[in-house]
């Protein structure tokens, strides 16, 4: 007797037939909910940072221009006193800490 190997047995059909009834029975939200959901959730996150605390207030950074005893360190382009100077040739300065 020959035998079909691709066939599903009954009672594993049966089993899948009764999963998907059940599913289909399941209250699923529709579409709609779960943008709206998503939209009220992006709401309440825009003020928040990622630690979670809620800025309402605007960071004011003042800039101050490299001054006249200041070099920018050509490897890790951190401004340094002059005193900090190890290196100078070529148009580039490096620190003591870089060249060290």
């Amino acid at each position: 007797m020959a035998a079909d190997y691709d066939e599903v047995p009954s009672d594993v059909k049966e089993s899948q037939e009764r999963s998907l009834e059940v599913l289909q029975s399941a209250n699923a939200p529709d579409a709609r909910s779960v943008v709206a959901e998503l939209d009220e959730a992006d709401a309440l996150d825009e003020g928040l940072t990622p630690g979670g605390e809620i800025v309402s207030e605007e960071l004011i950074v003042q800039v101050v221009p490299q001054g006249a005893d200041e070099f920018t360190c050509s490897s890790c382009f951190l401004v340094r006193h002059r005193p900090q100077l190890a290196r100078k040739g070529n148009g580039q300065s490096y620190c003591i800490e870089c060249e060290g």
